[in-house]
């Protein structure tokens, strides 16, 4: 397989995030909730400053109103207890009114420093089932707004949504020039389009190397249209050891007290239950051998009993940084990553496989980052 990487300049180092779980999605034993692993601010807030004192560079803060914290005031009070670490807030587009969430996104972008990137999300509100089409309009007019209050002196747009008319930008001024960057992921035509013209980077979840291949090629094609390069993200989970055997015992272990119709509860509660990605993890399950396996340290199990990203490598500290090496050489330049229990396997990664990555912060190579933003001393994990 031959891809031609696709992404900004400066490919030596990437962006490599952790994964808060606000979304009661925290296991020793997938599908058997612990009162230790819950979602509660002091657990996960725990997994945010760990991951900044392993060297992440990013952290995933998720969104779902069936179970979990909100993703807003999540990130508002992880401000004041980190430094350096940028958080990536997961924004479902619509739920708030867009200049009120203009201003909300460039408040918390003051009170980070410039630490803040934003997920947008274009899944169904609680109670509603939209058609895919409406979801993704209503997306895109929130991120044009956003641009304009952003960017602009006044605020005006008429969609087939939203209609504002003169309304001053003066309360939504972000602190990173041109706001912060916005991180997105979906696969129909309708959010490819999106994500090529309007977006920063484009997520994917794990499947086969060719596949996720063929995801970055297509959206290319809309930015090129639009004159823009993107940069491409992974959302996989991680087990990694000293050994392949011991990864693989632990990804067994995982799973071994789970009852699949309990996991299929889990899979259907989630808003995005339904979506074309997650059919796609399904098929990656569908196609896997006999073990889980749909490439040689791709495992599927995750997704017995998550809804989304439902798949994990599992390796050695080598086979991991080597599966890695070859995302990177395909053009991926951000990766988010996340393991079970979070906090254990963040450490887990963070001791193995961390310290031999270069790694970056992507608004600071976007420019986004005022230069008078004070520099802070690196983690003990990271690295230039």
């Amino acid at each position: 397989m031959t891809v031609v990487p696709i992404t900004s300049p400066d490919l030596d180092a990437a962006e490599v995030s952790w994964f808060a779980a606000l979304c009661s999605d925290d296991y020793e034993y997938l599908g058997v909730p612990e009162g230790r692993l819950r979602s509660s601010f002091a657990h996960c807030s725990g997994i945010v400053q760990e991951a900044e004192r392993q060297g992440f560079r990013n952290i995933l803060c998720p969104s779902s109103y069936q179970v979990g914290q909100d993703t807003l005031s999540f990130v508002a009070g992880c401000a004041p207890i980190t430094d350096r670490i940028n958080m990536l807030a997961a924004v479902r587009c619509g739920e708030m009114q867009p200049i009120m969430l203009a201003r909300t996104i460039a408040t918390l972008d003051h009170m980070l420093a410039g630490r803040l990137t934003v997920n947008i999300i274009s899944s169904d509100f609680p109670g509603e089932v939209a058609e895919s089409g409406l979801r993704y309009q209503r997306s895109r007019e929130v991120v044009e707004i956003l641009k304009q209050a952003w960017t602009q002196d006044e605020i005006t747009y008429k969609g087939q949504v939203y209609d504002f008319e003169g309304l001053t930008t003066d309360p939504a001024r972000p602190y990173q020039t041109g706001g912060p960057l916005l991180y997105f992921g979906g696969y129909s035509p309708a959010a490819l389009e999106l994500c090529g013209q309007h977006c920063d980077v484009y997520l994917m979840w794990p499947e086969p190397k060719e596949q996720i291949a063929e995801r970055m090629k297509a959206v290319n094609a809309v930015a090129e249209r639009y004159g823009r390069t993107l940069n491409y993200g992974l959302r996989v989970h991680m087990i990694v050891r000293d050994t392949e055997a011991e990864a693989r015992e632990w990804a067994e272990h995982i799973v071994s007290r789970l009852d699949d119709e309990y996991g299929k509860l889990i899979r259907d509660r989630a808003h995005d239950s339904i979506s074309l990605g997650v059919s796609h993890q399904a098929s990656a399950r569908e196609l896997a051998d006999q073990f889980g396996y749909v490439e040689p340290h791709l495992w599927t199990g995750i997704g017995r009993a998550r809804s989304g990203c439902g798949a994990a490598l599992v390796g050695s500290t080598d086979q991991v940084l080597s599966e890695i090496e070859q995302y990177q050489k395909m053009g991926i330049r951000a990766f988010i990553f996340s393991g079970y229990p979070h906090l254990d396997e963040c450490r887990h990664f963070g001791s193995r496989v961390l310290p031999q990555l270069k790694t970056c912060s992507l608004p600071e190579v976007y420019g986004r980052v005022p230069a008078e933003t004070p520099k802070t001393p690196l983690g003990a994990g990271e690295r230039r």
